[in-house]
């Protein structure tokens, strides 16, 4: 290939390429103000290109949002290995690292967004929010879950989502401490669960069983015992 000569993209691998440019752009800024222009641009093609590809803005946009879920829903795979205080913390971390990368995106979607309310986009916020709880489950070791279980597990899921945009609007609370404080709302709400069924404190007691002295379980323990003090 001779120099100055650009190399013809395939089909498919013209169609990733957009879906990459886009979902960068997406994560710099809200979808509602990335036009098909800027993405033409930034992909180095003309807008009536882009349409080649995809219909609209809508199709392009949910496009990268299935890449981002993917993307999303891997952040909550971990090894059981170790105890669960560590496994929820590195899993919070991963989680917070995409919220930091596509704030304006991850905003979008939760907040409303030109394709929020989309069957596609409903489908694919929900296929996260399944594996999140999943992956859970599997941490817990309960294939089975009592309705109790599934009831903190999907609530502490909601409230790592809000707690994220909060965070997103300022950043006023350092990013650690959020990430802990979700891992010790997560043992909170089984342990007000766990107050009320017997088989809730059977899990709590595994849960609990095998965390050491300097994990972030025991340190809600430790501060809570502080706090009564």
């Amino acid at each position: 290939m001779s120099t100055g000569m650009r190399r013809r993209m395939g089909v498919e691998e013209r169609r990733q390429q957009l879906i990459g440019v886009a979902l960068e752009l997406f994560s710099r800024r809200s979808p509602d103000e990335v036009s098909i222009d800027e993405i033409a641009a930034a992909a180095g093609i003309s807008r009536p290109l882009v349409y080649h590809y995809f219909p609209g803005k809508l199709s392009l946009y949910e496009a990268a949002l299935k890449r981002a879920s993917e993307d999303l829903a891997g952040r909550f795979t971990e090894p059981r290995e170790g105890p669960l205080g560590a496994r929820l913390l590195r899993v919070m971390r991963r989680y917070f690292d995409f919220v930091d990368e596509h704030g304006p995106g991850f905003s979008a979607l939760m907040r409303g967004g030109p394709a929020v309310g989309s069957s596609t986009t409903n489908a694919l916020v929900d296929s996260v929010r399944q594996a999140a709880y999943d992956q859970i489950l599997s941490h817990l070791g309960v294939t089975d879950p009592p309705a109790r279980l599934e009831l903190v597990v999907r609530s502490w899921i909601s409230l790592a989502e809000s707690t994220a945009l909060i965070w997103l609007d300022g950043r006023r609370i350092p990013r650690a401490e959020l990430e802990r404080q979700l891992v010790h709302d997560f043992a909170a709400l089984a342990a007000v669960s766990a107050a009320y069924d017997e088989e809730m404190a059977t899990i709590l007691r595994g849960m609990l069983e095998e965390e050491p002295a300097d994990g972030p379980l025991s340190g809600l323990v430790g501060r809570l015992v502080a706090l009564a003090s």
